[in-house]
């Protein structure tokens, strides 16, 4: 571990135990160090990198941010506060030992600061031998079928276990670097917990042509979704600009700065008094799209932890409603799935199509769901197993 003690009047550096003090103040950076370094392990196998600033008793008023970006760094490994702020929030500062995960906190004169700097990753994502389940393949691209659960690309938090990692280990080397590095031959992705039907580009010209059609949005993809409500109208279009929502970093909203989104929905069947059964086609592909546009009607996805708000238990109205509604909240991930995608093969024209059904546990809630109306409608007082 590589540590660098810092203070606003002054800055050493040190590499393993060896400390380099400025001539200012030099017994107070020895103090702090002794103090701090008890609670320390070096290793020189960790390239983990521990800075470490103290805030002067006189300290002016300042959000933790931009002190930090202010007295850390060097001039030739500079910490913008971009990635400050995101190295707070991912819970890599702590204050006098305790973490602190609000970037806008106030600095607190006389406080020790230590934040953790994770070692770098390699860019380039290695071969993992994962399991795809692949409906079409040629020499120009793949189409797949993938589960719930798996995270596309490499991303801060899923750095391994993706499907680029399986992709590599199936392709081999020939597809590292075809629309960049990290993300080689993604055109368009699902999120982690959506399931359904991606294609995969394997050559430069694949990944071009595919992408242009995305663009120019010549691509039919349908899904199928289960959602709160039964008032949704039997068909309709939602066409709100969507971008990051500003109160929360990792949420998506129907923002006027956002950028254009269109959704078509059909009813396929309404569950009474629980929600519906839909089926949606995007007009276009923005993160979160479906997610959020049903929320924004207020038919939420079921079991979308960020966007499908559940109805109360208080709003079922009677027993038997209120524990099947408490199974449903229970479902474990969005109820969405990519059904159907149809494209003309980039490369030959060919005109292709692929649905894939929906899977085992969208199979189990849209059963559950049946079963509760039925079981409402003949009158039993209790779900049946």
């Amino acid at each position: 571990m590589a540590i660098a003690l810092i203070s606003p009047r002054f800055r050493t550096t040190a590499d393993g135990v060896s400390v380099i003090v400025s001539d200012d103040c030099g017994a107070v950076v020895f103090a702090a160090f002794a103090l701090l370094s008890r609670s320390m392990t070096h290793s020189y196998d960790d390239p983990t990198t521990r800075l470490v600033c103290l805030a002067a008793d006189d300290s002016p008023a300042d959000r933790i941010d931009r002190f930090l970006a202010t007295h850390l760094g060097t001039p030739s490994q500079p910490l913008s506060r971009s990635r400050i702020k995101a190295l707070i929030i991912d819970g890599q500062l702590s204050e006098d030992g305790c973490t602190l995960n609000n970037p806008s906190a106030p600095v607190k004169p006389g406080a020790s600061y230590a934040l953790i700097l994770p070692p770098p990753v390699d860019a380039v994502p290695k071969a993992e031998n994962i399991a795809l389940d692949i409906l079409f393949e040629d020499s120009h691209l793949i189409v797949l079928n993938k589960p719930a659960g798996l995270v596309v690309h490499p991303a801060p938090g899923s750095l391994t276990g993706t499907l680029v990692n399986a992709l590599i280990a199936h392709c081999g080397p020939s597809l590292t670097g075809i629309g960049g590095v990290m993300r080689p031959g993604i055109v368009h992705r699902l999120d982690k917990d959506t399931s359904g039907t991606m294609v995969v580009a394997k050559t430069d010209a694949a990944h071009h042509g595919l992408t242009g059609m995305f663009a120019a949005h010549d691509i039919d993809r349908r899904y199928q979704a289960l959602v709160w409500g039964t008032s949704v109208d039997r068909d309709g279009t939602i066409d709100q600009p969507i971008g990051r929502a500003s109160y929360d970093r990792k949420r998506q909203a129907v923002t006027t700065k956002g950028r254009n989104a269109v959704t078509h929905w059909q009813l396929l069947r309404r569950f009474p008094p629980f929600g519906s059964h839909i089926e949606c086609r995007l007009e276009t592909g923005r993160t979160h799209q479906i997610r959020v546009h049903m929320a924004h009607i207020n038919h939420g996805v079921i079991g979308d932890p960020l966007y499908g708000r559940a109805p109360r238990s208080g709003q079922m109205p009677d027993n038997l409603a209120r524990t099947g509604l408490s199974q449903m909240r229970d479902c474990g991930r969005q109820a969405l799935h990519a059904a159907r995608l149809g494209f003309a093969h980039p490369i030959t024209g060919e005109a292709l199509h692929f649905e894939t059904p929906l899977p085992d546990d969208m199979v189990g809630l849209l059963a559950l769901m049946e079963r509760t109306v039925s079981d409402r409608a003949t009158g039993k007082t209790h779900p049946t197993g």
